[in-house]
């Protein structure tokens, strides 16, 4: 495992001490009381990544021409989280945080990790320990099944960053969920291996996450299985059964929303199965699963944001909040339980290694919600996110867009040319009203946060090393 590098962290003792103090008991609680490895029974771990899933793409919410009954079931076996937050409107990014416990920017990855250099916005820092190789302390076999988008070469390739065992997608999108190529290049891999199997890939991922879980029923060590779908981000998909299915029941609905519908709820039909897998050979009760998507849906293709401004690819609420809910059937999380607390997609990573039994020594920004599914009390009063995305073309010129968080108060910047907003969201949660030039002491106090945010972002390169 590599060496794990101090990152910089934009919080100082003389302008958060209450909040680094919450913290550092946190921590030293973690530490004292969980690094015995002996003290509690090792949890498997099932986290399932969807790609664009809307926030109210989830009949949950009561969204009324979509029916995802197996997510459902997960929301109604454990806890829901109404605020939670992909920390970035993007794929690459919010993928680096779950893995890592940071910001996007801290860890390398502000933006898209894509095939060619010129449009690529990322390269991971190979200096920092992923969340499946903290697991091996704990004698987990870690697992990623489905999109990886974090790298497509040495070292920042999954076999290489705690993973040991690979059966998924290397690359961002694919062109086609049955030919399964992207720029025509296969980047469908087990391990190291190129492959090029038949079907769809939702069937694909689902179908080896279950030969997964089947495979270690019978085994010492936990399994920590990252599951990562490609859908429903485009092209919109869906096998055509499923599509004439959503077309004879809602009718009424565009062609376009039907695809949309039929590829979520082809994707939901694969959960189920794969969670179906967990009860049948008893692994269900001691498996903590936490499901979420990257980011916000993408409108284009009529993704469901619920009632938030905007959606994928901007700061805005509606790129940034998720459909999220975790389960932990041994008596760990109520059920049919939710939660409006504030937490964000790098929080799954200190979450997980405390339930692992492990702790994390050095200054990070993500916090566990553990105590949060135990049904504790657990405030997020002055604890700033911070959100970043950089991207090229002519509407980003390879700058970046960010937005911070602190209480009720967010400013942003949606565009590198634009001004900046900021919004009350307890009195505004649709951002309609833009308070920037009417409260000059809380810009003041926020815009100085978002310029140390950038200010740690800026120490990390976030392109290849050169060679020369």
């Amino acid at each position: 495992m590599p060496e794990q590098k101090i990152l910089f962290s934009p919080f100082n003792a003389s302008c958060y001490p209450m909040f680094l103090h919450a913290r550092s008991v946190v921590f030293l609680f973690v530490f004292f009381c969980l690094t015995n490895s002996n003290a509690q029974e090792k949890p498997n771990v099932l986290i399932i990544l969807t790609d664009d899933q809307g926030y109210h793409d989830v009949s949950y919410y009561g969204t009324k021409d979509i029916r995802t009954p197996h997510i459902d079931a997960l929301a109604a076996d454990g806890m829901r989280f109404d605020n939670f937050y992909a920390n970035c409107p993007v794929c690459s990014p919010t993928r680096a945080s779950l893995l890592s416990g940071n910001y996007p920017d801290q860890v390398g990855v502000p933006g898209v990790i894509r095939t060619y250099a010129s449009d690529n916005w990322g390269y991971l820092d190979p200096s920092i320990s992923l969340l499946p190789d903290l697991l091996h302390q704990r004698d987990y076999h870690t697992a990623l099944i489905g999109k990886w988008h974090l790298g497509l070469e040495s070292p920042n390739v999954p076999n290489e960053r705690g993973f040991d065992y690979f059966h998924g997608w290397l690359g961002d999108m694919m062109d086609d969920y049955w030919l399964k190529r992207r720029h025509e290049i296969n980047y469908m891999r087990e391990n190291e291996h190129v492959i090029d199997p038949e079907g769809h890939a939702t069937d694909l991922f689902t179908t080896w996450a279950i030969d997964y879980i089947e495979g270690r029923k019978d085994q010492a060590n936990p399994f920590f299985l990252y599951l990562a779908y490609n859908a429903p981000h485009f092209p919109v998909q869906p096998p055509e059964d499923w599509l004439e299915k959503v077309k004879l029941r809602e009718p009424e609905v565009s062609p376009k929303r039907a695809k949309l519908i039929a590829f979520i709820e082809h994707l939901d039909h694969g959960i189920g199965k794969v969670i179906e897998t967990l009860k049948s050979t008893g692994q269900y009760e001691n498996t903590l699963i936490i499901f979420t998507s990257d980011n916000g849906g993408l409108l284009r293709d009529e993704a469901n944001n619920g009632p938030l401004r905007d959606g994928k690819q901007s700061v805005y609420e509606g790129g940034l909040k998720v459909p999220t809910c975790v389960v932990w059937n041994q008596g760990k999380v109520k059920a049919s339980s939710s939660t409006d607390y504030r937490a964000a997609t790098m929080d799954i990573f200190p979450t997980v290694l405390e339930a692992a039994g492990l702790s994390h020594p050095e200054e990070m920004p993500s916090l566990s919600f553990l105590p949060v599914l135990q049904g504790h009390e657990m405030s997020d009063r002055d604890r700033p996110l911070y959100f970043v995305r950089r991207e090229g073309n002519a509407r980003y010129g390879g700058l970046t867009i960010q937005a911070v968080l602190l209480n009720e108060w967010k400013l942003l910047q949606n565009s590198p040319f634009g001004p900046q907003e900021m919004y009350n969201l307890a009195a505004d949660p649709l951002e309609q009203h833009n308070l920037r030039g009417e409260n000059p002491d809380q810009f003041k106090e926020l815009n100085g946060l978002m310029m140390k945010f950038i200010q740690a972002g800026g120490q990390v390169p976030w392109q290849k090393p050169s060679d020369k």
